[in-house]
């Protein structure tokens, strides 16, 4: 399976050999470990890559339901989810953004973000629909106290598979730089929203804060997905930027309803429940030194956005005004041409306007 075409062949282990073949070694990992659920020596070890682990059976009125929660083999099927985000992102970029780059023809700034916006864009719109899906199964919707029986320590199959592939998709964003061969003045940029992405996820699912950050992830990705369909327009047609104003009033309204929830689910919802204080057996991390924190966290990264959003729409409005200014001051530079006049007065086009709405008389100078 070839996710390239291969114009030249590099010398193996070579730094190009790896960037060009790295879906494929990838891909032979993958399967290496599907191969290992084909015989009973090697099947509970391949189980412990695919499927979640920590799993318990309980009885509820519905009958016996099977929860689960975290330990360290999670790191196990994260990383196998890692190996299988590297290959959805080769598909994704050989079998979409490449044809359409073809034929957009745009430059290496542009096509770099192009490619961005596309690979984020698929990503949002997935994670979107599986937040919002797992928000209606689960009842958070219907019944929005995120903070009722917390701990929240027993997890539903799909919220555990849904953290486990999130972390293990913004994890996978971290080798695609060198992969894609990112320019050096975009990584920093790149790689600050990969790390709080990161820390943001890592500490709902650990801190046992999931029904929280599923909702907050879910309104992000709304808002993100917004972004990167606008910026996509924005490059086959530089004309649509409307988009842009409709993307603007999202990522405020997300930055306003995500410090809000936070302020009522972690610093009143959760300082009313009965248990208080930190236990690490029972994964209740509900003390006042861990609110404060999560809080602290969260304010300082909304506000960095919005600090961030504010300066950018600054920095447009100024350099539309400058554009407008340097236009008006041109049209005023520009004299207007006097109306040049024969020897019998006419225009020099030879019509002269008749008064009282008369038709002109025409009259054509012969050359001497």
């Amino acid at each position: 399976m070839a996710f390239r075409r291969r114009n030249k062949s590099y010398p193996f282990f070579s730094q190009e050999f790896l960037i060009q073949n790295h879906a494929d070694i990838v891909f032979s990992l993958v399967i290496f470990i599907l191969i290992g659920l084909m015989f009973e020596a090697t099947a509970k070890t391949a189980i412990l890559f695919i499927q979640p682990q920590y799993n318990v059976t309980t009885l509820s009125p519905e009958g016996e339901v099977t929860l689960y929660h975290y330990g360290w083999k999670d790191s196990a099927t994260i990383l196998f989810y890692f190996f299988i985000a590297i290959i959805l992102h080769a598909v994704v970029q050989e079998y979409l953004l490449d044809k359409v780059n073809r034929r957009l023809h745009l430059s290496k700034s542009k096509n770099t973000k192009f490619n961005e916006s596309g690979q984020l864009g698929v990503f949002h719109l997935v994670s979107s629909v599986w937040s919002f899906y797992v928000l209606i199964t689960e009842g958070y919707l219907l019944h929005p106290s995120l903070w009722e029986n917390y701990p929240h320590v027993n997890l539903r199959f799909q919220v555990k598979f849904f953290y486990l592939t999130q972390l293990a998709y913004w994890l996978h964003a971290l080798p695609e730089l060198y992969f894609q061969k990112v320019r050096k003045e975009e990584i920093p940029r790149q790689l600050k929203y990969i790390c709080l992405y990161l820390l943001h996820i890592a500490a709902a699912y650990l801190l046992n804060l999931t029904r929280v950050g599923v909702v907050l992830l879910f309104l992000q990705y709304v808002s993100e997905l917004g972004f990167h369909i606008a910026r996509l327009f924005y490059f086959t047609d530089e004309n649509h930027q409307k988009a842009f104003n409709m993307w603007a009033v999202s990522f405020v309204f997300t930055r306003m309803v995500t410090l809000t929830l936070m302020f009522l689910a972690v610093g009143f919802g959760l300082a009313r429940v009965e248990n208080q204080g930190l236990d690490l057996e029972m994964g209740n991390f509900n003390s006042v030194l861990i609110r404060m924190t999560v809080l602290l966290l969260v304010c300082l990264t909304q506000s960095w956005l919005l600090w961030k959003f504010i300066r950018f729409q600054l920095k447009r409005w100024r350099e539309f005004r400058h554009e407008q200014a340097i236009r008006k001051k041109a049209a005023a530079k520009q004299p207007l041409r006097p109306l040049k006049r024969d020897s019998l007065g006419n225009h020099e086009n030879g019509v002269l306007k008749a008064e009282n709405g008369a038709s002109p008389r025409i009259k054509k100078l012969k050359s001497p």
